[in-house]
């Protein structure tokens, strides 16, 4: 096992990853496991493109049942011819009967002349596989070559790959894949063809509902013969994954340095820095704010709630009276999962702009571990990412429907304090980087 620096997510990351040639085919490194053993399908099924929600709504037995039925087909379309899983370009999707949530991956892949075929991350397309060389023959094809996010509207990271990685038809080509979060990086053949780029829900038209939090691996038939080997994931634990999306890019500025309240104004009596972190005190309210006041902004940091805590952000705060209301906003810090809160108004849930815009919910970590979470204020427009999935994505400028309708008067607000806005409970903050935007 090597510890290896890699170009990924615009800077340098270590990653625990096996040696570029694998001991023997299908034997899985240090810390890895094999998703196909060489010898037979054992823990596949055959799928199709299909919303993994619309799947996580049904029984165990229902889908137990469906996966019995599609082995009919697999086996009339995927055989193993040892150490190679070979498919003939037709049939279902052999699809992992695990889901995962953040890992990483690596597969082996061989193709044939006008191949079209991708990997499928928890269960949405996809990682593209084509043949570059016949691009009149695909459409939707790019001469770029494979590795790009084949459902990522044009323009955005991702879509197409960054540099031209595939090997000629015949030789093996190598993915290795990290996925946290919606955030997908892809390395093929040892050159970064996608970088931290944003995978979007194929399944929402819409794109505001993201990528899903689990779902399976699927390899997709496209017409080609296509052959796969050494297909090996290490499921990255939460601790990790805030390590690798935590990474310092150029420009941010700590707020806290961990050990007292200096550089912050407002109600310090409500807080108390403990093991490292900003907490706020239990049964004590009040908004803790920066002594700067900023414009547009990405503000960086982690945050750990108690069951049902409560607390949020000041964005653009003035200094007195009701952040939600007095500030451009008060983004909503919140055990949204705890049963207390299962009814709330959806502008009311974590990641929210509270009363005005509601956030994509389901992406929090269990209580008592921490969350690491982006935001970005630019004019009016306002996006929240949480443990690398984009919950938030709104121009509070458009909004004119209010909870309750109760106005928000601090909305248009250009400049103001960040800060948090504590309800009492003891929630915490630490690593809180914040870098100023350049106005346009």
């Amino acid at each position: 096992m090597t510890i290896r620096s890699v170009a990924c997510f615009g800077f340098t990351l270590a990653l625990m990853m096996p040696d570029c040639a694998f001991a023997t085919d299908n034997q899985p490194p240090v810390g890895f496991t094999a998703l196909f053993s060489g010898k037979d399908l054992a823990g596949w099924h055959g799928g199709t493109t299909e919303d993994p929600r619309r799947i996580a709504s049904q029984t165990d037995q229902e889908r137990q049942t469906k996966r019995i039925q599609s082995l009919q087909d697999v086996t009339q379309h995927w055989n193993v011819q040892d150490p190679e899983l070979v498919n003939d370009g037709h049939g279902l999707f052999l699809t992992t009967n695990q889901d995962f949530e953040n890992y990483e991956l690596w597969i082996d892949y061989k193709t044939v002349a006008q191949a079209d075929s991708g990997v499928y991350l928890k269960g949405t397309p996809q990682i593209q596989i084509w043949d570059s060389t016949n691009t009149a023959a695909f459409k939707h094809g790019s001469d770029k070559g494979s590795g790009g996010l084949w459902n990522n509207r044009p323009g955005t990271p991702g879509k197409d790959p960054l540099v031209h990685a595939d090997k000629p038809f015949g030789e093996w080509n190598r993915f290795h894949i990290v996925q946290i979060g919606a955030r997908t990086t892809v390395h093929l053949n040892d050159k970064l063809v996608v970088d931290h780029a944003i995978l979007e829900n194929y399944f929402d038209n819409d794109r505001v509902i993201p990528l899903v939090r689990k779902g399976p691996i699927q390899l997709q038939t496209h017409g080609a013969e296509i052959r796969w080997k050494n297909i090996f994931i290490r499921e990255i634990l939460n601790d990790e994954a805030t390590r690798l999306l935590s990474r310092n890019p150029a420009g941010l500025t700590s707020l806290f340095n961990g050990q007292d309240l200096s550089g912050w104004a407002g109600n310090l009596n409500s807080y108390e820095v403990a093991n490292g972190a900003i907490r706020c005190r239990k049964g004590q309210a009040g908004v803790l704010y920066t002594k700067e006041a900023y414009a547009d902004f990405t503000v960086h940091f982690e945050f750990k709630l108690p069951a049902g805590g409560n607390n949020g952000l000041a964005i653009r705060y003035a200094g007195e009276g009701d952040p939600a209301y007095t500030g451009m906003c008060e983004l909503q810090i919140l055990d949204t999962e705890s049963p207390q809160y299962a009814s709330i108004d959806p502008r009311q849930t974590h990641g929210s702009a509270y009363g005005m815009a509601a956030a994509a919910r389901g992406y929090l970590r269990p209580v008592g571990e921490w969350n690491y979470q982006q935001v970005t204020v630019i004019g009016s427009q306002v996006t929240v990412e949480l443990n690398g999935t984009p919950l938030l994505d709104t121009d509070l400028s458009k909004i004119t429907d209010y909870l309750e309708n109760k106005p928000h008067p601090g909305k248009t607000r250009t400049t103001g304090f960040f800060g948090f806005a504590g309800h009492g409970d003891a929630v915490e903050f630490r690593n809180i980087l914040i870098k100023p935007q350049a106005q346009e």
